[in-house]
């Protein structure tokens, strides 16, 4: 157990599923208050923070549906509140929104995808600044992705442009927030087995398997070591600005 994990008041945006509802679980079973932000799927929210105060920690939903201005803004204060204060933000919301070729782009794809992958990590992150400047184990984690750094798949440019900005924008909140002893992180996962690849094809799914040196799709659990690690000072106190590629291997350095 990671003694240093206890006690602290974790934000997940994006908590109700996949990674989101991974890293809650995982920051409750270490004896940290969660707060759970959903969109849509309230009732999966319910079911995490049931799982989550079943550790003995406190576990509140928050909805808010971050395609709306100052949205991602009011769940952060509305967690700092219902937690007594924020020490942990976890940016994790995020979907690709649409697929698009370049001659088929359009206007409003274009703003619906950086508004819920770059908007909303801004503004939440600029909210919690005065919470986190009070803590003295602050820390900001983005999720990136691995195709900000590969591209992404076809018609995926927007999405792999916008967690490309995510990757870069991590590196410059670390060096903007270090005078406040905040630390942000980011970690970029591959191919994950969540709700977010439901729709990709089989034949995809068996070529990126087929192409990754440890042989296997990840699961959302593969990610929360990280996240407890990038969140506990008594593991990461000196590291900041930096991105963890959780991948099997799929692409590396």
């Amino acid at each position: 157990m990671l003694n240093d994990i206890a006690g602290m008041k974790v934000l997940v945006f994006g908590g109700s599923s996949g990674i989101g509802a991974a890293a809650a679980e995982a920051f409750a079973a270490e004896g940290a208050d969660v707060a759970i932000h959903y969109a849509r799927g309230e009732e999966r929210a319910n079911t995490v923070a049931q799982k989550a105060s079943s550790h003995g920690v406190k576990a509140v939903t928050i909805g808010a549906d971050l395609f709306e201005e100052g949205a991602a803004a009011a769940a952060v204060k509305e967690a700092a509140e219902a937690l007594g204060g924020l020490d942990v933000l976890i940016n994790n919301a995020g979907a690709m929104v649409g697929r698009a070729r370049l001659s088929d782009v359009e206007r409003k794809l274009y703003d619906q995808i950086m508004d819920l992958n770059v908007w909303a990590v801004i503004e939440a992150s600029q909210a919690a600044l005065p919470y986190l400047k009070a803590s003295d184990k602050a820390s900001i984690i983005n999720l990136a992705s691995i195709a900000g750094r590969n591209g992404g798949g076809p018609g995926a440019g927007l999405y792999a442009s916008a967690k490309a900005f995510v990757g870069n924008y991590t590196r410059n909140l670390a060096k903007d927030l270090a005078e406040f002893g905040i630390r942000a992180n980011a970690i970029a996962p591959g191919f994950i087995k969540t709700a977010f690849h439901d729709e990709t094809p089989q034949a995809v799914v068996d070529s990126i398997i087929a192409s990754t040196p440890l042989g296997r799709a990840g699961v959302a659990e593969d990610c929360t070591g990280s996240l407890l690690f990038l969140a506990s000072p008594q593991m990461s106190s000196f590291i900041t600005g930096q991105t963890i590629e959780i991948n099997g291997g799929a692409l590396m350095p």
